[in-house]
């Protein structure tokens, strides 16, 4: 089956309903034992802040970018990214969805301080917004255009960001959406931008992964050998860095696609 992607991991199939971007944030609890914050020693470590890091640190430095007007933080894309890592382990959908939406809020208001030329901004919004929209059809199909126009703009401005993420991220919105006149659905597209996160950023499994999964719709019978070869590639990858969380979603992604290629497999014997 199909399915419409637009984060830094698979999503699921769309869901019936429609859905409004939340605007109330997702509250925190057993955190008063966050350490003493600074802008400064925040700045110095938000490259340190990430899937390797424990939901409590990331949670406790975006309560402090909630509350802080200094313009240094507010033009950066950490907070948007923040919300983004802790938003792709949230297991409830409601939360998840919250925390989501904040961080598609916090990019907005980064763009509009100026920072239209940073990829980053453009890259977590959209990242976010896929995450938000992603159980919503209504609003997914309402989105698709935004998203493909935030992606285009993070590749431009930022193609290595993410080991390759807009390369990726535009490539999986290709695959997944639903094809002309219905979206922007573009096995072509997907394929040529995925073969370029590959070439470009073989390091990172969903690279290997999507770039499979867009062989395998192209043509899944003339393409097998090599759908196989970056299937086995990602998957090995999994275990050759510390991808933090990412490594159970991840894995999960890789045993669905494993499972269809399987079914197809034994329905053709």
């Amino acid at each position: 089956m199909r399915r419409f992607l637009c984060s830094t991991i698979a999503i699921s199939t769309f869901l019936a309903g429609c859905a409004e971007l939340r605007s109330d944030p997702v509250g925190f609890e057993d955190l008063a034992d966050c350490p003493e914050q600074t802008t400064a020693g925040l700045i110095n470590r938000q490259n340190r802040l990430g899937p390797t890091s424990n939901s409590q640190s990331l949670q406790c430095a975006l309560i402090f970018l909630r509350n802080s007007d200094d313009p240094r933080l507010r033009r950066s894309p950490l907070a948007s990214r923040l919300c983004l890592h802790l938003a792709e382990r949230e297991p409830d959908q409601t939360k998840r969805e919250q925390l989501a939406a904040e961080g598609v809020a916090f990019a907005e208001a980064a763009l509009a301080r100026d920072g239209a030329d940073d990829g980053a901004l453009h890259y977590y919004l959209a990242a976010n917004l896929g995450l938000v929209v992603r159980e919503h059809i209504a609003l997914a199909m309402n989105n698709l255009e935004r998203l493909e126009r935030e992606m285009q703009q993070a590749l431009i401005l930022n193609p290595d960001i993410d080991h390759g993420g807009p390369l990726r991220l535009l490539g999986a919105l290709y695959l997944k959406a639903p094809a002309w006149p219905t979206g922007i659905g573009d096995i072509d597209k997907s394929l040529t931008l995925l073969a370029r996160a590959v070439e470009q950023h073989p390091e990172h499994p969903l690279n290997h992964l999507f770039y499979a999964q867009a062989l395998w719709h192209e043509d899944y019978e003339t393409n097998l050998g090599q759908v196989k070869t970056e299937f086995a590639l990602g998957e090995s990858l999994l275990t050759e860095a510390d991808w933090g969380h990412n490594v159970v979603p991840w894995k999960n992604e890789f045993i669905e696609f494993a499972q269809e290629i399987g079914q197809i497999e034994s329905s053709n014997r």
